[in-house]
């Protein structure tokens, strides 16, 4: 004999939810729940003037020593590496009862539309936000480029 259940969407919603915060806490989390280090990808906007190519990329937590900038040919590389404070352990007076701040580190390659020339560029970085201004050129050999704090 077949017995019938009652459908009840609240009940399909409520286990829709439970299994997205779970993909969720997987994906930034890992599936220990305790990762370390979240990599991830400073969100860039790149536009091109008459004279220049300019990149802004949100870095949030960074300082400018945290953060190196590289270009061969016409790939940018943005690496950034932000510090947070370690991992207490215990003994040492502090209970978390919440924490998200993490170790973070991220790498990010973007194809340029145009040559440039890294000799003559300019990085600056203030509140979390990294302008880069490179000047277009018909060819350069890969440079490194020191970014400048305001």
């Amino acid at each position: 004999m077949t017995m019938l259940t009652r459908w009840e969407p609240f009940r399909e919603m409520r286990r829709m939810h439970d299994m997205l915060d779970q993909i969720m806490d997987d994906a930034y989390l890992g599936k220990s729940g305790s990762r370390e280090v979240l990599e991830g990808l400073a969100p860039v906007d790149l536009y091109e003037t008459d004279d220049e190519v300019v990149i802004k990329a949100m870095m949030p937590g960074m300082t400018a020593d945290d953060i190196q900038i590289s270009v061969d040919r016409d790939v940018l590389t943005l690496r950034g590496e932000a510090k947070h404070e370690e991992r207490t352990e215990e003994g040492n007076g502090r209970v978390y009862h919440h924490r998200e701040l993490r170790y973070q580190r991220f790498s990010r390659s973007i194809r340029l539309p145009i040559m440039v020339n890294a000799d003559k560029a300019d990085a600056h970085f203030e509140n979390g936000i990294l302008t880069l201004t490179l000047p277009k050129a018909e060819e350069v050999k890969p440079k490194q480029i020191t970014v400048k704090a305001k």
